[in-house]
């Protein structure tokens, strides 16, 4: 594969970035006045059932379309990609309507084994999201499998902005009337279907323009293959499908658990009920942070697979190994840049966004998952481009089985920062267990030409420099503090921490040429 279409590849991954980077902004920078509005009580309310929302739009953005992505670049002839799709949204369509149907009926359930029933009315208002996966589903799979990211990067964009809208204006109306936690928390968990229904006509606008589709011939001789069928498609669904909706959920996963063992853990420990629920909303400010982190990385994995899988589908090895080695060496270095910058940057970070430092420690704790959930998807990619699940899928069952098993103790010994390190330690298990699994010649990628010590080289000496800067500038305004003085220090330790990063990486050749010029502005860079 030649470099252009190498950076084509990019290109599309730079789009999925762009819209992601501005969605993870909306979702982190939303929060700041949510909080402040309705405190980390009604914080808390509104995030024990975000797992749930969180798991649906994981589906709908990520998972199935990126599976879908895969099989569509897996087709030879437009009528076997048409008859693909038809199927697809049929299964998913039975898939969704049973879970909003157990959801919706269920949410008594679910609410009483959170330890909240107050909880009902809200998980009820987010199970009808559930209902628009099949679409926005289906949609984005065709588009990103035709390696067409714009209309899944625009339905993103225009989703987050009017869920933001509506819980916004749910958090005003809290304020300035006498709704409680959980009214408010209905409210704004409309905002999961409403901005749905956005994407869903933003998808289907482009759908209509897209004439190519709706006229598109066959260009090969042939028919339909075999494998185009409704007990084929299942299956694959079932078992690649479901892993990579895991996979891609897999923090979400890991939120939810806390959903169901944190607070109930809390309050067993002998906490009240408010201070439980505060400290459960303190631990929740995580994963805005987490999610900044691994837009990059994500999106350079979202993207990458149906190259993956054109080349390993058509026996080129070569371009496979080239590709997939670029796709680790790529996410490991920003993952761990991201995850050494947010974890130095951290009080200024949170006192910036929440208004105090509390839990900052157990919020650095936590955003190493961001460097572990980085790693882990950008394996999976490869997994699933070579059909393989099967280690995924063992290694993911594992890892969450720990994850539970390790918070009801940790929780007890150490609070939040136990549940945290529960985390920490089941995503690590998890990446274990798929590094032992991968071809040795990907695994190389990590040391040839010593790139993981010049990686940690590069990242240390960035950390270094940037904690000794805020030590020496912005001390005071964590004694004192002062959220504008530390969103000042916040940028001025962001922009040298990126820019030492970046010459250190020239500098000791972290990436090669090859995979800096198939980066966009990679080539002005490196003129620099």
């Amino acid at each position: 594969m030649g470099n252009q279409q190498m950076k084509k590849m990019m290109n599309g991954a730079i789009i999925l970035s762009v819209a992601a980077f501005i969605a993870k902004i909306l979702s982190a920078v939303y929060r700041v006045p949510f909080q402040n509005m309705v405190g980390n009580s009604g914080f808390y309310v509104y995030q024990q059932i975000y797992p749930i929302y969180g798991i649906a739009m994981t589906v709908a953005l990520s998972g199935f379309p990126i599976f879908l992505s895969k099989l569509v670049a897996e087709t030879s002839t437009v009528d076997e990609r048409k008859n693909l799709l038809k199927k697809s949204f049929v299964l998913l369509s039975i898939l969704s309507g049973l879970f909003f149907i157990g959801i919706y009926f269920s949410a008594e359930l679910i609410a009483n084994w959170m330890g909240d029933a107050n909880l009902e009315p809200i998980i009820q208002t987010v199970s009808w999201l559930f209902l628009l996966i099949p679409f926005l589903a289906v949609s984005r799979g065709y588009f990103q499998g035709t390696f067409r990211m714009l209309p899944t990067a625009v339905s993103q964009v225009g989703e987050q902005f009017v869920r933001v809208a509506v819980i916004l204006v749910a958090a005003y109306v809290y304020t300035r009337s006498q709704w409680d936690e959980y009214q408010m928390g209905t409210i704004a968990m409309s905002s999961s279907w409403v901005a749905g229904l956005v994407a869903c006509i933003i998808l289907g606008a482009a759908l209509f323009k897209q004439q190519s589709f709706k006229s598109e011939r066959n260009t090969e001789v042939g028919s339909i293959t075999e494998t185009v069928n409704y007990a084929n498609i299942a299956k694959r669904f079932a078992t690649e499908g479901v892993t990579m909706c895991l996979l891609s959920a897999l923090l979400i996963l890991m939120q939810l658990i806390d959903s169901f063992t944190l607070y109930n853990g809390l309050v067993e420990n002998g906490l009240s009920s408010f201070e439980a629920k505060n400290l459960k909303g303190i631990y929740d400010r995580g994963q805005p942070l987490v999610q900044l982190g691994m837009v990059v990385a994500t999106a350079f994995s979202a993207s990458l697979i149906p190259l993956l899988s054109q080349s390993f589908a058509q026996h080129n090895r070569k371009t496979f190994i080239r590709t997939a080695k670029s796709l680790m060496r790529i996410t490991t270095t920003f993952a761990m840049a991201a995850t050494t910058g947010i974890v130095i940057l951290m009080p200024y970070l949170n006192l910036v966004l929440f208004g105090d430092t509390d839990g900052s420690l157990v919020l650095s704790v936590y955003s190493v998952s961001i460097f572990l959930t980085s790693l882990i998807g950008a394996y999976n990619a490869i997994f699933q481009s070579q059909n393989k699940h099967r280690v995924a899928l063992i290694g993911l069952l594992i890892g969450l089985g720990i994850k539970i098993v390790l918070n009801e103790w940790l929780v007890e010994q150490f609070g939040t920062l136990g549940s945290s390190g529960a985390t920490i330690i089941g995503l690590l298990v998890i990446l274990i267990i798929m590094w032992w699994d991968l071809p040795k010649e990907i695994k190389e990628s990590l040391t040839e030409k010593s790139f993981g010590w010049k990686l940690l080289f590069s990242c240390g000496v960035m950390a270094i420099i940037v904690w000794f800067e805020m030590k020496w500038f912005g001390n005071s305004a964590l004694i004192g503090e002062y959220r504008l003085a530390a969103f000042g220090y916040t940028v001025l330790g962001a922009v040298t921490g990126i820019g030492v990063f970046l010459w250190l990486m020239i500098k000791c050749k972290v990436l090669t040429i090859r995979e800096w010029l198939s980066l966009p502005f990679g080539k002005k860079i490196l003129r620099k």
